[in-house]
């Protein structure tokens, strides 16, 4: 598998990266078989691995931990997560200097490691000063906690004023990005990648499937079951209602690109990865498998690269920058400024 530069860290990584968010209790609760998994992916060459806090409530942590035990952790680029609730109390959640500084040494402890190559807020919080958060994470990095630190979910506006404020402040910078992006879900065309590349930003981008929409599932005569895991089905109900106008509109779409695939000689799912990392922005697509099927699909993705013309028939389908569903680009999680009614009012 080849590497990739993430941004410009000097750093390099593999074009898939493992998501661990289906490890633990979301998804694979047997820890042994989700050990295979992260073996099998380094096996195949896969050496960026992103995991969060918040996915199994840090057991996903402790299970990407136990994987790398026994010297696998030096050809790892380990990434991980900080800023969704942590349970009921307020102040364990959100980019505070009280709360980074404290949930670090969790994940750290999880992890059992002593430093964390990529530290990404997952979501900025709008009740924090975005210097706040810049001065505690350039901290963790001067302290050898954290080697750089990146965002996820980020729009392009808050991504140049965190820049600015970096600059003009003394702090390290955001060197990542990670926004949904996928055949379905194409809003960071618009402003997000080409940002994320003009400030040297590396990006790793989530949910290539678009939550499963584009597995090869999903086409028309077949029943919507959702996905595989139930914890992503309580979680996400709504993605997965075959009955809301939204859902049907990305239906069409997954059995059209469905059927593109088929007569391009190739899956959906290497169609729909593919097509991630064909972006000049993009440095890895995040796969997160829950079982080692799911891996082995993935990894048969890796160098299959999309002629002109299917690029072109993809772009009639989904145009460029759009979104079937715009609940899909995730902004209610990232800031309420991109909601319809606030645009409005």
């Amino acid at each position: 598998m080849d590497h990739r530069p993430l941004g410009r860290t000097g750093v390099s990584v593999s074009p898939l990266c493992l998501g661990a968010m289906m490890f633990g209790a979301f998804g694979n609760a047997d820890h042994d078989d989700a050990i295979k998994i992260v073996h099998r992916a380094l096996d195949a060459g896969i050496n960026f691995i992103d995991t969060a806090d918040v996915y199994s409530g840090g057991e996903s942590e402790e299970i990407v931990g136990k994987a790398l035990a026994g010297g696998r952790r030096e050809d790892v680029v380990l990434a991980t997560k900080v800023g969704l609730p942590l349970g009921d109390d307020p102040n364990r959640r959100g980019t505070s200097r009280r709360w980074i500084t404290e949930a670090v040494e969790g994940s750290l402890r999880r992890l059992g490691t002593d430093r964390i190559d990529l530290y990404q807020v997952h979501r900025l919080d709008a009740s924090v000063d975005v210097d706040e958060t810049l001065g505690v994470l350039s901290d963790l990095v001067r302290a050898g906690k954290v080697r750089m630190f990146g965002a996820s979910s980020v729009p392009a506006s808050q991504i140049a004023e965190a820049h600015w404020t970096a600059e003009r402040r003394g702090r390290e910078r955001f060197r990542t990005e990670q926004p949904p992006y996928s055949l379905l879900v194409r809003a960071a065309e618009f402003d997000v990648l080409p940002t994320s590349r003009r400030h040297g930003m590396g990006v790793l981008t989530y949910s290539p499937l678009a939550g499963g929409w584009l597995t090869g599932r999903y086409r028309k005569g077949r029943e919507i079951a959702g996905p595989g895991s139930a914890a992503r089905l309580r979680r996400f109900p709504a993605a997965y209602d075959a009955t809301a106008p939204a859902n049907a509109a990305k239906l069409d779409a997954a059995d059209a690109l469905g059927a593109l695939a088929d007569e391009a000689g190739m899956t959906l799912v290497q169609m729909a990865i593919a097509f991630v990392l064909r972006h000049p922005a993009v440095t890895s697509a995040i796969v997160g498998p829950r079982t080692m099927e799911h891996l082995e699909s993935y990894l048969a993705a890796d160098g299959v690269e999309l002629p002109g013309d299917v690029l072109d028939r993809i772009d009639e389908i989904v145009p460029p920058g759009h979104t079937i569903n715009v609940a899909d680009n995730m902004w209610h999680t990232a800031t309420s400024a991109l909601e319809a009614a606030s645009r409005r009012r």
